[in-house]
């Protein structure tokens, strides 16, 4: 019989690579993941792992185990979890992974709720921006990511269709400006209107969604500079050394400090969305961490 535990140091086994790192990983000591894997494998019949100098590689049993190892303890945390709180022990972890704009503004609320609702459930959080952190859903590293995706986007609504999604908001995007700009002072913005100017780029999926959009007004952007710290973005427009557009949400998070911010005709939208398994999204704890995020987003 294939055992949770047993699965556990697999993965670990087979993303750091050596028995040593999995056993860091795991806060556990090498023989522990040694016997363990030998477990494994006999109750598997076959070798999972060849040694290759210092490394450990993937037999294709092994691969094949790994692949199906997210899905099943994601199946097994869900049952855990739900037994739990059928049997009245009120506890809970949510494993949250959130965009930075997200961080700082739909979490902090939904979290606070959690925690003045929900005392005995504990919620993390990382960030990591999309597609890294559907990823990381799908390979059991988080219960809910905090996700977007830009309207008539070149990627496919099917991206997410194996999972859970519960819309929040739309956010739009606004134009920055230096506040000495030509355009400072004016009540919408046309993107055509800034072909000349020099740009500030966001995160990597942002920035491809600002070349499409300037493309489609007409124009290559010229990118003097690219960071994925919005405040940073804001520094730099503020510092007149180019124009930027940035959601709602972003600009909402950073003080907005010599900057103007306009409004971008025609509208540009991006859709705010949280994120689980099927499996996860039956947990209490998941299930009341996606009610607060929509909450908060409502607000």
């Amino acid at each position: 019989m294939i055992e949770a535990r047993h699965l556990r140091v697999l993965r670990a086994v087979a993303g750091t690579g050596s028995f040593s790192a999995a056993a860091r990983e795991l806060g556990c000591t090498q023989p522990a993941v040694s016997q363990q894997m030998k477990a494994l494998e006999q109750s598997a019949g076959t070798p999972l792992l060849v040694r290759t100098g210092r490394e450990m590689r993937l037999t294709q049993a092994g691969d094949a185990l790994v692949r199906h190892a997210a899905g099943i303890l994601a199946g097994l945390t869900a049952a855990e979890e739900e037994v739990a709180a059928i049997a009245g022990l009120r506890a809970g972890r949510v494993r949250l992974v959130s965009f930075p704009s997200g961080s700082s503004t739909l979490v902090p609320t939904a979290l606070a709720a959690m925690r003045a609702e929900h005392p005995g459930t504990r919620v993390s959080l990382v960030e990591a921006e999309p597609p890294r952190s559907v990823e990381m859903l799908r390979d059991g590293d988080c219960d809910v990511a905090l996700a977007f995706r830009y309207a008539g986007a070149s990627a496919s609504a099917a991206e997410w269709e194996d999972l859970v999604v519960r819309p929040l908001l739309t956010d739009r995007l606004v134009g920055l400006v230096p506040e000495g700009h030509r355009l400072a002072g004016a009540e919408r913005l046309g993107m055509a209107e800034l072909a000349d100017e020099p740009w500030i780029a966001g995160c990597p999926r942002c920035r491809r969604h600002l070349v499409e959009v300037c493309e489609g007004a007409g124009f290559t952007p010229r990118i003097d500079f690219a960071t994925d710290d919005y405040p940073a973005v804001v520094g730099l427009v503020g510092a007149g050394l180019g124009v930027a557009v940035l959601p709602e949400l972003a600009v909402e998070s950073v003080r907005a400090k010599g900057v103007a911010t306009l409004a971008v005709e025609p509208a540009v939208e991006r859709e705010v969305v949280a994120l689980t398994l099927p499996d996860l999204a039956r947990v209490p704890a998941v299930a009341a961490t996606l009610t607060q995020l929509e909450r908060a987003a409502a607000r």
